[in-house]
């Protein structure tokens, strides 16, 4: 496991240099302390040819109200520049609606290390108190089985089962939330769920055939159909979820959800990434909370990803889950309505639009 800080630069400096100065930095001095945050304007740095990230516009600073207290939310969500641009527009949302954004803690996973991604964040968010932690692509060689949708293989997808391991021992508890959401309510409030003594708190979804997440291959065979005994088992989507991570350890979780991929490697029990062993082990034993927090699917399917329509009911969090992602239909001119949504949080500037300012 490895830690950066988050950083600041002077605009005064080429980005070529500053790249190559963090470059040389991360690789052999991590950082595992946060540096204090400076209240000083940072620019984005113009692009060059260095350079193969969108360009964000900066994000306002967002200050806590007077009813805050000293607590830390912290939220975890991964890294990776195909969907930095859904990453930032999620951050957006969640400070915007948050009454004390300066009480939450960002902790991101990523694979590799790019300074210019760190710095993106930085000059987007010059506020924004966060960290990075290095998951370590290897500890899913040879374990993850080809499925539906290529995006759903790569490795970065399972980082969510690592979590527990990954972030600091002093963290008790973690909402994970994918790159592809938009929050529109406190996230305060999904924070201070009660969890029950469960080691998870996410939306369940009974009304689901369940049946659909895995192959014939695992209901013919009662000994695999068995792990189910004893329990009603329903399901709920990782993108969103409040983890105890102090269970999470306790209870073995990550070693349970990787003897489930050995099985997938062996016999093909289900179709789709992560998401199938996290319900083998733990469908039917979490905590369940509204639907409101997880308005999910808006991405439609994982094949096609057709447009589909909002739920009813009040929300609290969007959710793009499936192959079609709001930034990509709005750049195709071909938007779904959900899509609109989320246009509102997007940060992303062309770099036309950065050489006329």
């Amino acid at each position: 496991m490895m830690a950066f800080s988050n950083f600041s630069s002077p605009s005064t400096f080429p980005l070529l240099l500053l790249t190559t100065i963090l470059s040389f930095l991360l690789l052999l001095h991590p950082i595992t302390t946060t540096a204090a945050i400076r209240l000083g304007v940072i620019r984005n740095p113009p692009p060059s040819p260095h350079r193969n990230l969108p360009i964000f516009r900066e994000a306002p600073a967002f200050r806590n109200g007077e009813s805050c207290d000293a607590n830390t939310i912290h939220v975890s969500m991964t890294l990776d520049a195909n969907y930095l641009r859904g990453t930032m527009a999620a951050v957006l949302s969640i400070l915007q609606h948050s009454t004390c954004p300066e009480n939450i803690a960002f902790l991101f996973l990523f694979s590799r290390v790019d300074p210019d991604l760190l710095l993106n964040i930085r000059s987007t968010f010059p506020y924004l108190n966060f960290k990075v932690y290095r998951f370590d692509s290897n500890r899913v060689r040879g374990k993850i089985s080809k499925s539906i949708r290529q995006a759903l293989d790569q490795p970065l997808n399972y980082a969510r089962i690592y979590l527990a391991e990954i972030i600091p021992a002093d963290v008790g508890r973690v909402i994970y939330l994918d790159s592809d959401i938009i929050m529109v309510d406190d996230i305060a409030k999904l924070w201070g769920v009660d969890l029950g003594g469960k080691v998870v708190a996410a939306p369940e979804y009974c009304h689901t055939n369940f049946t659909n997440y895995f192959t014939d291959a695992f209901w013919s065979d009662p000994v695999l159909v068995s792990t189910f005994r004893g329990r009603r088992p329903c399901y709920f989507n990782t993108g969103v979820m409040v983890m105890d991570v102090e269970k999470w350890r306790e209870g073995g979780y990550t070693q349970k959800v990787e003897d489930w991929m050995a099985v997938q490697k062996q016999k093909r029990i289900y179709h789709l990434g992560s998401l199938p062993p996290f319900l083998l082990v733990l469908a039917g034993n979490i905590k369940a909370v509204d639907h409101r927090w997880n308005q999910h699917g808006l991405g439609g399917d994982n094949l096609e990803g057709k447009c589909r329509n909002l739920h009813p009911g009040p929300i609290s969090l969007l959710h793009w889950s499936g192959k079609g992602k709001p930034w990509l239909r709005l750049d195709s001119r071909k938007p779904c309505n959900v899509d609109h949504l989320w246009a509102p949080y997007d940060l992303y500037r062309s770099s036309a639009i950065f050489l006329e300012e």
